[in-house]
């Protein structure tokens, strides 16, 4: 009787689901889960390839770290990814939309994704590298692979000032929302798309906004609904901006600029540097990646995007060097057919 008891408590209580050991042999091995990424996963998945995704943070990690509430230039049509539709509530998505779309599409293709794995080496040659990954513990992963694809993007990357102060708390080279500036004097650096929509959402929020920028004007490429709007707040008087101008110092409460009509001090509170960003060009170099010209162009192949490295594909921007702004979802998404394209003619891959 008490076995039959035990038995039946047992039989009761949740089971436990034995985890599998993860593969660590795959055909390709992508770095990068951003759209792009994930697009070229699809695609070599699409012909038979046994794919395996990393990522050293979430999926989509550049899209997350966005500025929440953040609308797309593009439509959505211009984001798809896997012949899958992106639908959105009005005509241009948002973040939160966004996010969404490629959380289900990597649901839809089961695709293999190791988020919050940090690739530390690629080894190896075509037809059989070694990758190593650190996970968040620092444990260390294998994986073996016969093709890698490298599309990390670059907006882990910011770049730097090269002042003193840059490294204080106050200091941010990214924007998230506005809420916790709220009453504080906050200068943004820059004159682009990021520096205009940091500033107009800070005002708006009621954060006292200074706008600093090295050049004389705001720059031609900003968006044509943020240009006028931004233009108009510094005209009025709302948001106080210095162009020609450069901050060479930042303190705890201060900071110092040098402005066309020399040196100025003003009281601060926060900074936002939206500065730009760069690919990782040591990760690239460790793998034997050559590059070309004052933009560091990666050495690859047009249409196949393979690189000098043999088995190394690279799609994204990490393909750009320097020229980031030539690169986007937008045509990026296109690579992972490219690369799987050349997979299958050369029948590389067995």
């Amino acid at each position: 009787m008490p076995d039959l008891f035990t038995a039946e408590v047992l039989d009761t209580l949740p089971k436990v689901k034995a985890e599998p050991h993860p593969e660590m042999h795959t055909d390709v091995l992508v770095i990068g889960a951003g759209p792009t990424g994930l697009a070229c996963a699809i695609e070599a998945q699409k012909i038979g390839l046994k794919v395996i995704v990393v990522d050293k943070g979430c999926l989509v990690n550049s899209l997350f770290h966005y500025p929440a509430g953040m609308t797309f230039f593009t439509t959505p049509e211009l984001l798809e990814i896997g012949d899958i539709p992106f639908t959105t509530a009005l005509q241009k998505p948002t973040r939160e939309e966004a996010l969404e779309y490629y959380r289900k599409v990597a649901e839809y293709y089961h695709l293999d994704l190791r988020q919050y794995e940090w690739v530390k080496t690629v080894m190896g040659e075509d037809g059989k590298f070694s990758i190593t990954t650190t996970d968040r513990s620092a444990r260390p992963h294998d994986y073996h692979t016969k093709k890698v694809i490298v599309s990390t993007g670059y907006y882990d990357l910011a770049n730097q000032l090269g002042i003193p102060g840059e490294d204080l708390p106050k200091v941010s080279h990214y924007y998230g929302e506005p809420h916790p500036y709220y009453d504080a004097e906050v200068l943004v650096i820059g004159g682009k798309n990021s520096a205009a929509i940091a500033a107009l959402d800070l005002w708006r929020h009621g954060a006292r906004v200074t706008l600093v920028h090295r050049e004389p004007q705001i720059h031609h490429h900003v968006k044509y609904w943020i240009k006028p709007d931004i233009e108009n707040r510094i005209k009025n008087g709302e948001v106080k901006a210095y162009f020609n101008t450069n901050v060479v110092e930042i303190t705890p409460d201060w900071l110092v600029m040098e402005t066309p009509d020399g040196q100025k001090t003003i009281k601060n509170d926060f900074v936002f540097a939206m500065t730009g960003y760069h690919p990782d060009f040591s990760f690239l170099e460790s793998m034997g990646v050559r590059f070309e010209g004052p933009d560091r162009l990666p050495v690859s192949n047009a249409e196949t995007l393979e690189s000098n490295v043999p088995g190394i594909h690279l799609a994204g921007v990490s393909v750009a060097g320097s020229r980031t702004n030539e690169i986007f979802i937008e045509n990026g998404r296109f690579h992972g057919g490219q690369i799987a394209r050349a997979l299958l003619e050369n029948r590389a891959v067995a």
